[in-house]
């Protein structure tokens, strides 16, 4: 319960961010208003070992080179004196900093000498990472909901998108190790990418970064129910089973945040 208290708490954007960073009332979602940088974005409290930070991707800008860059931090983002420009190289540049740019192409990081761990089956309805379980089916990007979506709920589970494209689903954990330290792992659309970092500090908090850079231009926050789920959710999946299709949440006299918290799952 604790757990899961904390994740809700965190599944925000910190009020810390970019100079081209506007959020929306809720701080669930950061959208890059000029430029390609001056992006940078922070989760609003450290992580737990082996919390979740997700987001999913909700515009594209055409025109730039790069895609959304993910990762972590030691530093409080209130301690900054200046938000730096970019993630890479610059947020790096201040140490205790890991930051993973996300590509078209698969972004397995395989380290020399170990065998590449092996793609969990897309039925599987749990990652595991070390001894975390995380709902594999919230961590799946999928194409957006249309008229008729609710019957074909079980075909968008398989439709898994690209990395880099819209509703793709990049998230952001560390998990502890026997040694006292932490691996970053990157997980999109549900599959682990493998221990993109190692030796990250657990003695101090660790904030999640998320550089909404180039083409990417708008993210959005996915919150990540642990055990049970929590009553927000569940008042959510009774709203999405008595409408026709879930784009006609627009249309319910709903307070606007209500309304895209049902709409985005």
């Amino acid at each position: 319960a604790a757990m899961a208290a904390r994740c809700r708490l965190a599944a925000r954007f910190h009020h810390i961010h970019g100079t081209n960073i506007r959020l929306d009332a809720s701080h669930t979602q950061a959208t890059r208003v000029e430029s390609f940088a001056n992006g940078l974005c922070f989760s609003q409290e450290p992580l737990a070992p082996g919390q979740i930070f997700l987001v999913e991707i909700e515009e594209k800008e055409l025109g730039w080179c790069g895609h959304l860059r993910v990762g972590l931090t030691a530093h409080d983002p209130q301690s900054l004196e200046v938000v730096p420009e970019y993630s890479l190289p610059d947020l790096v540049n201040l140490g205790d900093t890991w930051v993973f740019a996300i590509t078209r192409s698969h972004n397995r990081v395989v380290v020399e000498g170990e065998e590449a761990q092996a793609r969990g089956r897309p039925w599987e309805p749990f990652l595991l990472i070390a001894r975390v379980r995380i709902p594999r089916d919230t961590l799946v990007g999928r194409s957006r909901p249309g008229r008729y979506s609710h019957i074909l709920d079980d075909l968008y589970k398989m439709n898994v998108l690209p990395a880099t494209a819209r509703r793709s689903r990049i998230g952001v954990l560390y998990a502890p190790q026997p040694d006292g330290t932490a691996d970053m792992h990157i997980v999109i659309n549900g599959e682990d990418m493998g221990p993109s970092a190692r030796g990250l500090p657990t003695t101090r908090p660790l904030y999640a970064v998320i550089d909404v850079f180039a083409s990417t231009k708008s993210v959005r926050v996915i919150p990540v129910d642990y055990g049970f789920p929590s009553l927000q959710t569940l008042c959510r999946l009774v709203i999405q089973k008595h409408i026709v299709h879930r784009l006609a949440i627009d249309g319910l006299d709903l307070p606007p945040l209500l309304k895209s918290f049902c709409q985005h799952e």
